[in-house]
């Protein structure tokens, strides 16, 4: 075990993209579990787009972050959390973390899926995908599918969720090139677009000329007003975030023809992952004997290198990440 705990604190609140001199690393004596508590060193953590938004206010300033993270228990006083446990628990963007038990989740033993599988299709970006589509949107059997910011996290693991669960056409965008055929020759999307070549409700209609039933939204703006034209009737809109907006917070408002709600009975429902956690067993249900099977895989950018989970985050704002973006100890 290593003697220096290391956490990462935001200095100050960014006007747009955020750089690295917004983030502070602090060194400190690895602290010691009181009773009751263990002591956790993490050995893997997730950056998510919502850190952009807490980076607004949701974030305390010159303290440590909160994240998604899985961690070891090394060194334990409670007898709920066994040393060698691995544990999902919120205190990221640090390297050690003393927790209760209740402020963890023990990981199911599904042998041969791999432990990044947890933070990523399995985890909170996994369920985000899943409760979209199951839970929000009701997809149904032959129902076309549109995804918004298809490479990403939850947007990989919402086109390989529809592709089983019995989606008719899938569609997504994406914003480069490469992207685009990643999405088309990798996730299963029937078709998808590079939304910086043209005007989205164009690309949209080119690769959906006869219309889609569901739009899982990722992104906001153009996109979404683009997706509401193209609904056919009794089509529904899952929010699930607005990216394009996160760095741009004066960009203009969403335009759309408001009569198309109306007419076309459209549902538009945002929605929290962590009002849905009571899904979790039920997207292990459903996810696993895929990942088993080999009809679904994670898809993953790996950084390795506590040291350079800001820099993960700052890719990943960027567009520069495929799949689900994760820091691993440069150790494990």
């Amino acid at each position: 075990m290593t003697e220096t705990a290391l956490t990462v604190q935001q200095t100050a609140r960014p006007t747009g993209f955020p750089t690295a001199d917004h983030f502070r690393f602090a060194e400190s004596p690895v602290p010691e579990p009181a009773p009751g508590t263990a002591l956790v060193e993490n050995v893997l953590w997730s950056v998510d787009p919502y850190h952009r938004e807490m980076m607004d206010g949701g974030f305390a300033l010159n303290a440590p972050l909160e994240g998604r993270t899985l961690g070891r228990v090394i060194a334990s006083r409670s007898p709920e959390l066994p040393e060698g446990e691995i544990v999902f628990h919120r205190q990221g963007w640090r390297t050690h973390a003393v927790v209760r038990p209740e402020e963890v989740r023990r990981l199911p033993h599904h042998p041969g899926v791999p432990l990044t599988a947890y933070l990523s299709v399995l985890g909170g970006t996994g369920l985000t995908a899943y409760v979209a589509l199951t839970r929000i949107a009701r997809l149904r059997a032959g129902e076309d599918v549109f995804v918004s910011g298809a490479a990403g996290g939850v947007g990989t693991a919402a086109g390989r969720f529809a592709r089983l669960l019995g989606a008719g056409r899938v569609i997504g965008s994406a914003g480069t090139p490469e992207k685009v055929k990643y999405l088309t020759e990798q996730v299963g999307y029937d078709a998808a677009f590079d939304y910086r070549t043209g005007a989205v409700a164009g690309l949209l209609a080119e690769a959906a000329p006869s219309g889609i039933d569901v739009f899982v939204d990722n992104v906001g703006g153009d996109h979404l007003g683009a997706a509401i034209g193209a609904l056919r009737e009794r089509g529904r809109v899952v929010r699930v975030g607005t990216i394009s907006q996160y760095n741009t917070p004066d960009a203009p408002p969403v335009l759309f023809d408001h009569s198309d709600v109306v007419e076309k009975s459209l549902r538009i429902e945002g929605f929290l992952v962590k009002h849905h956690l009571d899904a979790q067993e039920e997207l292990y249900d459903f996810a696993v004997p895929h990942l088993r099977s080999g009809a679904l895989a994670a898809d993953e950018t790996v950084v390795d290198g506590f040291t350079r989970i800001v820099e993960a985050f700052l890719l990943m704002l960027r567009g520069g990440n495929t799949g689900k973006i994760l820091v691993r100890a440069a150790t494990s």
